[in-house]
């Protein structure tokens, strides 16, 4: 087991009784771990990967380090509202409504392999989401790559159109 393994902390009845949560705060603070843990995400990066998005906010993080490692560029995928010029958009199922996720309409830049980081990848809907999102702005989605997954949750059925992994299953 790596070190920043070790350093997710779960949390149980967090945000409500019944769910476990994986704080990785922890695994932030220590840059070792952090360092450990963003070069295990690169090494799972296709060669060809022209583009890296990340999904607000946690996803941020570790997809902007990723980005840097490559030395090729970060999307932002953002909630509605959030980015202050044209925008691609697609609004989405959740368990108790709907959700809209955004990106500027040239944020490819005209580059077409992208690689989706996020920490989490739980119920799927939201990588879903993103990876649609990420098609309808022109690019191609080359692999999906998440620090966690949690099994029984089954996400990775709904990302249908890429490679799936994650570092550690929960």
């Amino acid at each position: 087991m790596e070190k920043w393994e070790g350093l997710i902390r779960s949390i149980p009845d967090f945000p409500q009784k019944g769910i476990v949560f994986r704080d990785i705060t922890p695994l932030l603070g220590d840059g070792a771990a952090f360092c450990s843990a963003v070069n295990h995400l690169v090494k799972a990066c296709p060669p060809e990967t022209e583009m890296v998005a990340g999904i607000e906010a946690r996803g941020f993080i570790f997809a902007a380090a990723v980005a840097n490692q490559l030395g090729v560029g970060f999307v932002p995928i953002r909630k509605a509202g959030k980015l202050p010029y044209l925008t691609e958009t697609v609004t989405y199922d959740l368990e108790y409504g709907t959700d809209t996720l955004e990106i500027h309409q040239d944020a490819l830049s005209g580059k077409k392999n992208v690689v989706l980081i996020d920490d989490l990848l739980a119920t799927g809907g939201t990588a879903a989401a993103a990876c649609r999102l990420l098609e309808k702005a022109g690019g191609h989605i080359l692999k999906a790559v998440f620090l966690i997954e949690l099994v029984n949750l089954a996400g990775r059925a709904k990302i249908t159109d890429c490679d799936v992994s994650a570092l550690i299953q929960f």
